[in-house]
């Protein structure tokens, strides 16, 4: 999970909310909610961070306020994230991300930044996503099930092929790293970003507070 950063809401969806009894499984414009979301997202799904596509094959627009329970923001773009499919179909327990948050509340909105939810995320070298809130900790793995066994690897997977990368480049003055930083952190441009980015990013932090 990382920070994302909201941008403007697509003319559409303006335009739908304030018309006469409108309602989000109505609205016409969908794929362009979905670009939009996608886009500002940089190609992540905004939980576990895997890569997303705009298409309605490949993600889901997650309502971070289930509709059911607040039903005043079915149309709030501030509530709209774009989500992977989650193992969609399979048993609870093998689903992630919003197929298995469904209706359930998480405390933290990584849309939101008063919730600063890159400070409270942890990632461990083994691949396993946690936090320092204990509430959202529970909610990382009870709610979304983000510490899946292949989660998990695909994590661990960055960051072993990073490290690897580092080490045959030999030893990097700290400016070189910091580049490296901004880049994998989105900093740097408003392109795609590397699946499971995140985790890189929090390694790399904790290297160069060491260093």
């Amino acid at each position: 999970m990382r920070t994302i950063v909201k941008g403007a809401e697509p003319p559409s969806l303006t335009e739908w909310r304030a018309s006469t009894h409108t309602n989000y499984e109505d609205y016409p414009d969908k794929n362009t909610l979905r670009g939009n979301l996608v886009k500002e997202q940089r190609g992540l799904c905004c939980y576990c961070l895997s890569r997303i596509r705009a298409e309605s094959g490949s993600m889901k627009i997650e309502h971070w306020h289930s509709q059911d329970k607040y039903p005043a923001e079915r149309l709030d773009y501030s509530n709209l994230l774009a989500a992977c499919l989650g193992n969609e179909g399979r048993a609870s327990r093998d689903q992630h991300c919003d197929t298995r948050k469904g209706n359930r509340d998480i405390s933290r909105n990584p849309a939101n930044p008063q919730d600063r939810i890159e400070d409270i995320i942890q990632f461990q070298g083994d691949g396993k996503i946690g936090s320092t809130n204990l509430a959202f900790n529970k909610e990382l793995t009870d709610v979304l099930n983000l510490n899946l066994p292949f989660l998990i690897n695909n994590r661990k997977a960055a960051l072993s092929a990073f490290q690897a990368f580092l080490r045959m480049r030999g030893e990097l003055p700290r400016a070189t790293l910091e580049r490296m930083l901004r880049r994998l952190s989105g900093e740097q441009d408003s392109g795609e970003l590397q699946p499971h980015c995140q985790v890189i990013v929090y390694w790399l932090r904790k290297r160069l507070r060491r260093a």
